[in-house]
């Protein structure tokens, strides 16, 4: 098969094309035959080896354990091992290659990878594979932020800070399923896609500071961080959340060792004393998200803005693109 791989960590020149033997599927696991994959920050990441501190967490010290990259994944059921019931062979799937945390390479950028059963999901009739390969761990991260952490409720009133980007857009639109009213900031060259999504406000940051505006929110859910806390506490209700997903613009500004871990920790260390900082509101997954995520899908209230796409031999110059910044939505390799 042809995959993407690298041998050390760094820039997107590490990556190469190869040919490797096609995996097997072992006992639980499903041999998919990929046609699509995304590119999400975790993915730069993890091909960087930064911050350091995810080398310790199991991507590999001196170089990846795993030297094919990618994490999401939607294709076509080729194989399925020994006690694998959910699945058969000609099935359409969607989901991650991996379990667990997400700084490490996974094997999606691949014309086959094995996957653990529980990993995947039906693909939604309603999609593609693009679309579908679009949604997995940044709607994860959406999904969490909103309900475990966020505890959103109909009614509220939802800020969405860097609302066009990979996870904002699906931040606004769930928040939008679970019947808040959102507020969508961005720079210009994105508003008419938020509010195709539904935002019900939208603000360009390139020419309006919210903090600094009258209007008040019972949940902000910021991608970037790039606003003081003092200031944001100013546009939140005294029994409103504030939460940090901790995009940190690819390693610039922060630290090597923690990166963007770094501004979350010392959220946590204050949470105990502001009460608009919850500290770690999250359960455990029960399996049931991807299904969720899938039903959202099938129904047309969860959909994924594609910005670009890349053949597989242009994984670096897809990762380029991603860090760019430039992305309105996703970014997907089709195979």
């Amino acid at each position: 098969m042809k995959a993407i791989v690298q041998h050390r960590y760094g820039p997107s020149s590490v990556l190469e094309l190869a040919e490797l033997a096609t995996p097997t599927a072992g006992a639980g696991e499903v041999l998919v035959r990929v046609h699509a994959t995304s590119l999400h920050p975790d993915v730069w990441h993890a091909t960087n080896g930064r911050p350091y501190v995810l080398r310790i967490m199991g991507s590999g010290v001196r170089r990846p354990k795993q030297p094919i990259p990618g994490t999401d994944l939607a294709g076509r059921v080729e194989a399925v091992g020994a006690g694998v019931t959910r699945f058969a062979v000609g099935d359409d799937v969607f989901g991650e290659t991996l379990v667990g945390q997400q700084w490490k390479n996974a094997g999606a950028f691949a014309e086959y990878v094995v996957v653990p059963e529980k990993a995947l999901e039906p693909m939604p009739s309603t999609v593609d594979y693009a679309h579908a390969a679009a949604v997995p761990t940044s709607a994860f991260i959406a999904l969490a932020c909103l309900r475990d952490q966020g505890r959103v409720e109909a009614g509220q009133r939802v800020l969405v800070n860097g609302a066009g980007g990979g996870v904002g857009m699906y931040v606004l639109q769930l928040a939008k399923a679970f019947g808040a009213h959102v507020t969508a900031v961005d720079s210009t060259s994105k508003l008419d896609m938020l509010r195709t999504l539904g935002a019900d406000v939208v603000i360009d940051y390139t020419s309006e500071d919210f903090t600094k505006g009258s209007e008040v929110y019972d949940l902000i859910v910021d991608i970037p961080g790039n606003h003081k806390l003092a200031d944001l506490r100013g546009v939140i209700t005294p029994d409103g959340t504030y939460l940090l997903v901790g995009h940190d613009n690819y390693g610039d500004g922060v630290g090597s060792w923690l990166g963007g871990m770094g501004k979350a920790l010392r959220l946590m260390a204050v949470s105990p004393f502001i009460k608009q900082v919850p500290g770690l509101r999250l359960t455990k997954d029960d399996g049931t998200r991807l299904a969720e995520l899938a039903a959202l899908m099938e129904a047309g209230r969860l959909t994924s803005v594609i910005d670009r796409t890349f053949a597989l031999a242009q994984a670096a110059e897809a990762l380029d693109y991603l860090a760019s910044g430039r992305a309105v939505g996703k970014v997907v390799i089709t195979v």
